[in-house]
């Protein structure tokens, strides 16, 4: 049996099966179908905000909250080098030039601490990211935006669900965007949704992935980015199974913590975050240790990721060669244990034994 980090949760398929009846009955497949609606909806609710939009995935969720912020070519965005590649990837396919700001050495969110001496006057957004669903200063995000005109855009792929100081997360920044990928806690297979304070973004935003149509005619400059009734139908079956989802994931991860809290250093919460359980980080204290770790874990069938490595600002495609020691240190010697819904503890005994021998 192979453990890999990550297991899609999947629903009885009874339950699938009865949203698929209904897409068989009214033959509504894509194009904002009721299925579609009701998830947006009960996504509104679920996460305690007024607006939000399901598109087709969290890439392209990124890009077009760009577009709504009013970013042009060439302007520059104060970004993470710690995250998937995704955050710089979208920043340079649209011309943007990411500014890399280091992480704090606790936490793994950016460093507030370093944002203001990249300010230029061709600034004109900050795009952090909630790093394992872990919270940034957003209140002193929210101050140096205000003070120097700039978009916050929150790239919140792991942050489903969190809340900060007893509301959620995603009412922080003009912008912020989920994935909904099978890897995610909450997924529809593939997807994504776009979040905005200014309702009038989401109504703009839902014209953009109908190829800028507006009654049958083009009125903005679009692309295809709408999610279909069988993605939504997948999303309505797992919010019927999220308090079990997440109980699962607290009781694996509060197994591990307990049985390797004094043998590695851990990213450090925010008091005022919630944890949604999303991954479960370990930090050694060298590379050459983490690799002797995966080498091992590897002749057991077990494969953790090196979630995030390497260091975004190192990447070759990359035309920015800044450097941020940090986030380019710890990224060699982080390392995101197996998380998800049936792993037994059988296996995470296993996988802390060898973790355990190794350093």
């Amino acid at each position: 049996m192979t453990i890999n980090v990550n297991k899609p949760y999947l629903p009885d398929i009874k339950k699938y099966q009865k949203y698929l009846e209904i897409i068989w009955k009214n033959h509504h497949l894509t194009n904002f179908g009721p299925l579609s609606r009701m998830l947006e909806e009960k996504l509104c609710e679920y996460l305690g905000i007024s607006n939000l939009l399901f598109v087709s995935n969290g890439t392209i969720a990124l890009q077009i909250a760009y577009k709504l912020a009013g970013l042009k070519k060439n302007d520059e965005v104060i970004t993470t080098p710690f995250s998937f590649v995704a955050t710089t990837g979208t920043l340079l396919w649209e011309g943007f030039n990411p500014i890399f700001c280091d992480i704090d050495s606790k936490n793994f969110c950016i460093d507030t601490n370093k944002i203001l001496p990249l300010l230029t006057p061709k600034t004109k957004a900050i795009l952090p990211v909630h790093v394992f669903g872990n919270a940034c200063e957003v209140e002193i995000l929210q101050t140096i935006a205000k003070n120097h005109n700039l978009k916050i855009i929150y790239d919140g792929a792991h942050a489903f669900g969190v809340n900060y100081k007893n509301k959620s997360i995603f009412e922080y920044g003009d912008l912020a965007t989920l994935s909904l990928h099978a890897t995610k806690i909450f997924h529809t297979v593939e997807g994504g949704l776009i979040i905005a304070k200014d309702p009038a973004m989401i109504d703009e935003a839902r014209k953009i992935i109908n190829f800028g149509l507006s009654d049958s005619f083009p009125q903005t400059l679009g692309i295809n980015a709408k999610n279909s009734e069988f993605h939504a139908a997948m999303g309505l079956c797992l919010l019927e199974d999220l308090d079990f989802i997440l109980q699962e994931r607290q009781r694996i991860w509060e197994y591990y913590y307990e049985h390797l809290k004094n043998d590695f250093v851990f990213q450090n919460l925010h008091q005022y975050s919630t944890n949604n359980y999303h991954y479960f980080p370990i930090l050694f204290q060298k590379e050459s240790t983490l690799l002797e770790s995966l080498s091992k874990l590897g002749d057991e069938n077990i494969f953790p990721r090196r979630y995030f490595y390497p260091s975004l600002n190192t990447l070759n495609f990359n035309p920015s060669k800044s450097s941020c020691t940090i986030s380019e240190d710890i990224s060699k010697r982080i390392l995101c244990l197996p998380m998800y819904v049936g792993l037994s503890q059988k296996i995470q005994d296993k996988i802390i034994e060898i973790l355990k021998k190794s350093i």
